[in-house]
C-alpha cells in the first residue's frame, strides 16, 4: 500500500510579511496541497518566537479547515503540559463539530518554548516529572462518550471523532505510543538523531488497540525541491539560516537566500547544523526521488509529513508539488 503524505506548517513569518499575510499563505498552501492529494495539514504549537505565528494552534486549525474541503487539519502538535485536558477536549470537540471527520489531535510533551514562557503558560506549575500518560488518559476520558455521567463533562468534546497521535523527538514517546497503541509521529525535521531507534522501539513494543491493530509510523522531514539541484540548494539557504538562528537564539523572520550569512560558520555551529539537518532533503525531482526512495525503503514509514522553510512562496508551493509527485508513487 502506498504511503500517505502530509504537511507540517509552523506559520513561519518571512521577512517583509505581517501576521495577516502569514495566515493567508497558510490557507493558500493548504488549498494547494489538498488539490495535490496530501492527507493532512498540521500546525505546531510554539510560543514566544518572533518568527513563528502558530501559538493559538486550534484557532489556525479551524481557520484552515474552514477554507478547505476534504483535507484533514490538526495539531502537530498541541503541547499538552501547557493546557488543561478539559480545555483541549472542548476546543477539539468544537472543531470536530464544525468540521466533522476532518480534525486531528497530535499531542506532545515538550513546552514548545523556553522554560520562562512555559512557566507563564502553566501559571508557575512546572512539574519536574510530567505525567504525559495520565493526562492523555484524562483527555481521552473527557472525549469519550462513556463520560456522559461524570460530574465534569467536555461539551463539546464528549464523543467527538478526533483521532489522537503521539508526537516525539526522542525514545520516551515511542515507548508511550507503543504502550497505548496509538499512531506515532517523529520530529526528524529538527531532531533526527534518535529517529531509527525510536521507530524500532515503537514497532517492537507496540501493543494493538482499538485504534491501531498495527504500528502506524509517521516521520516529519524537510523537503526542498526545485527544477534543478542548484536552485533547490539556493532556496535551502533560508532554511539552514533558520537552523543557525535557533542555535544562536537569534530568532528573526525567515530571510531570503541572498541575505543569509552561512559562510565561515564556526566548527561547533557546523556540527550542530549537520545534526539538525540530517533529514533535510534538497534537490531536483530526480535527486529527491533517489534520496527519498532510499529513506522510505530503509525506514518504511506509513506517512511522510513534509516541512521545510522556503522564502519565496511560489517556490514553496512548487516544492510541495514536487514532493507530492514523488511520494504518491511510494
Amino acid at each position: 500500500m502506498s504511503i500517505k503524505y502530509s504537511v507540517l506548517d509552523l506559520a513561519t513569518i518571512v521577512q517583509g510579511d505581517n501576521i495577516q499575510r502569514t495566515f493567508e499563505k497558510s490557507v493558500l498552501a493548504a488549498q494547494h496541497v489538498e488539490a495535490l492529494g496530501y492527507t493532512r495539514y498540521w500546525f505546531s504549537e510554539h510560543h514566544n518566537f518572533p518568527n513563528v505565528a502558530s501559538a493559538a494552534t486550534s484557532l489556525l486549525i479551524g481557520h484552515v479547515a474552514g477554507h478547505t474541503k476534504t483535507l484533514r487539519v490538526g495539531s502537530g502538535g498541541i503541547m499538552l503540559p501547557n493546557h488543561s485536558t478539559l480545555s483541549v477536549a472542548e476546543q477539539f470537540g468544537t472543531l470536530d463539530g464544525l468540521y466533522p471527520g476532518r480534525i486531528d489531535l497530535g499531542l506532545g510533551r515538550a513546552p514548545g518554548t523556553d522554560m520562562h514562557t512555559a512557566g507563564i503558560l502553566r501559571r508557575g506549575q512546572l512539574e519536574q516529572h510530567y505525567d504525559f500518560e495520565k493526562h492523555i488518559a484524562d483527555l481521552r476520558q473527557y472525549m469519550s462518550a462513556a463520560n456522559e455521567n461524570a460530574s465534569v463533562r467536555a461539551i463539546p468534546g464528549e464523543g467527538a471523532d478526533v483521532p489522537l497521535y503521539i508526537l516525539g523527538s526522542s525514545t520516551d514517546s515511542a515507548f508511550l505510543a507503543a504502550k497505548l497503541g496509538l499512531p506515532y509521529a517523529f520530529a526528524a525535521h529538527f531532531a533526527p538523531g534518535q529517529l531509527e531507534v525510536a521507530m524500532r522501539i515503537y514497532e517492537e513494543q507496540f501493543m494493538p488497540s482499538t485504534v491501531c491493530e498495527q504500528p502506524y509510523k509517521m516521520v516529519c522531514i524537510n523537503i526542498i525541491g526545485a527544477d534543478t539541484d542548484d536552485e533547490a540548494h539556493f532556496l535551502s539557504l533560508s532554511h539552514f539560516q533558520a537552523f543557525i538562528n535557533i542555535l544562536t537564539d537569534n530568532r528573526k523572520p525567515l530571510l531570503p537566500p541572498e541575505e543569509t550569512t552561512l559562510d565561515n560558520l564556526p566548527q561547533e555551529a557546523l556540527v550542530h547544523l549537520n545534526r539538525m539537518a540530517a533529514r533535510t532533503f534538497v534537490g531536483s525531482k530526480d535527486t529527491l526521488r533517489q534520496k527519498l526512495s532510499e529513506f522510505v525503503g530503509a525506514l518504511k514509514p506509513h506517512e511522510i509529513i513534509v516541512s521545510g522553510n522556503i522564502y519565496n512562496f511560489d517556490a514553496k508551493l512548487k516544492s510541495y508539488t514536487i514532493a507530492g509527485s514523488i511520494l504518491k508513487d511510494f
